[in-house]
């Protein structure tokens, strides 16, 4: 397979609403995918192909046909291929495998990829009813009734509770890193939010309780947010003399699809999802302590937990004692609440994850690449972890329904 390399990468600040701007998810598109053009240095004229990723563009903003919106980027990339991708929160993860994928078979060298979402179009109710149609609407939707997902992952955090004897104060512990982090990260939506880990670890009128044992603080952001990759293959590199050695490749991928229902899955093992990983590592021929650091998915605080143990960073009932150790915090943000021996050191969403980032839905996987080739790059500013030489994306849609695992190097 020809080697994907990221050139460059850009995207918006995950604070803004659009809506009170007066623009619209075009304009998302169009500012992330100049970003990403500009960091590149590349002539628009060289992208051969382009991906969009966006889950609802559709109900949320009455738009769809998205690839329209990339010549509007730069009228350079009018009239090349481009195509949209959705799977629910991985719809950006699946942009940037399409991509990959179109070079890794010689169809193309040079390929821009956008994920997007407009989400603060309408009151929380309605847009709650949106974002459950990545579960199985017809079947969960009697079930949970409004505000579907907060519910179908309390329930997750319920059976992991019961069955490994954890503590609904351990979700606290990444709720208290993901906003540590992103008090980093000059684009994070939550950057001038103060969350102490007292207030994380209870339910009060700051933080109540949303969908027992989740409460407010354990639960990612509704957010208008871009984010966009140059891929390019290493025969472009080598044609414009630009240096491998210092540009990530994607080094392997995993991706899997289970059932749509909950019910149907075997929570929180997630076997399905897992399979993901492994192969993911199996085609790197890496294992997950040889990770630098890691972008993984956390709509919700136990995900990022249930995620520790699908990728294989903790061992089955031990993601939450990893959470706890900090070990996937950053050295300055631990704090005096750390428990437990620290065996290795992973910090994991150092801008912030989707709890303090944001979580543009469709911009989400694409933005976990974003921060990846930050990372390998060295620019990622106060959040840089230091000698970050290998990373891994895992970017997840509905409740663990399709996973997305990738590992990208330097």
């Amino acid at each position: 397979m020809e080697p994907v390399y990221i050139l460059g990468a850009g995207r918006t600040d995950f604070k803004r609403n659009l809506r009170k701007e007066g623009k619209a998810l075009r304009d998302l598109i169009k500012d992330a995918g100049r970003a990403a053009l500009a960091d590149a240095k590349i002539d628009p004229a060289e992208i051969e192909a382009a991906a969009v990723g966006n889950f609802n563009g559709g109900q949320f903003t009455k738009q769809l046909h998205l690839g329209a919106f990339i010549p509007e980027i730069d009228e350079k990339l009018h009239g090349i291929p481009t195509m949209h991708t959705e799977a629910a929160c991985a719809s950006g993860a699946l942009s940037v495998l399409l991509g990959a994928q179109w070079i890794m078979g010689g169809f193309h060298d040079a390929v821009l990829v956008v994920g997007a979402e407009q989400q603060k179009t309408m009151s929380s109710k309605d847009g709650s009813d949106v974002l459950g149609a990545a579960a199985d609407f017809d079947v969960e939707r009697p079930e949970y009734g409004d505000f579907m997902f907060p519910k179908l992952f309390g329930k997750i955090a319920e059976i992991y509770i019961d069955r490994y004897g954890a503590s609904p104060d351990d979700l606290a512990a990444v709720a208290y890193k993901n906003y540590a982090h992103a008090r980093l990260n000059p684009l994070a939506q939550m950057r001038g939010a103060d969350l102490t880990y007292s207030d994380a670890s209870q339910v009060s009128e700051k933080n109540p309780s949303v969908a027992p044992p989740l409460r407010v603080s354990d639960c990612s952001q509704i957010t208008d947010g871009a984010a966009a990759v140059v891929l390019v293959s290493g025969k472009y590199l080598d044609k414009h003399g630009i240096d491998k050695s210092k540009l990530p490749q994607l080094l392997g991928f995993g991706h899997t699809t289970d059932y749509l229902a909950l019910e149907k899955k075997d929570a929180p093992v997630f076997t399905t999802a897992r399979k993901a990983a492994e192969k993911a590592f199996g085609m790197a021929n890496l294992k997950p302590r040889d990770m630098h650091g890691a972008e993984v998915h956390d709509c919700f605080s136990i995900t990022e937990i249930v995620a520790y143990e699908i990728l294989g960073l903790a061992e089955p009932g031990k993601g939450a004692e990893l959470a706890k150790s900090g070990a996937t915090a950053l050295p300055q943000v631990r704090g005096e609440h750390v428990s437990g021996k620290i065996d290795f050191e992973i910090p994991v969403n150092t801008g912030g994850g989707l709890i303090g980032d944001g979580h543009p839905v469709g911009a989400t996987g694409v933005r976990q690449v974003v921060d990846a080739y930050q990372q390998l790059t060295g620019q990622a500013g106060a959040r840089q972890i230091e000698g970050a030489k290998k990373f891994l994306t895992f970017n997840m849609g509905g409740s663990l329904t399709t996973s997305v695992a990738m590992i990208w190097g330097t």
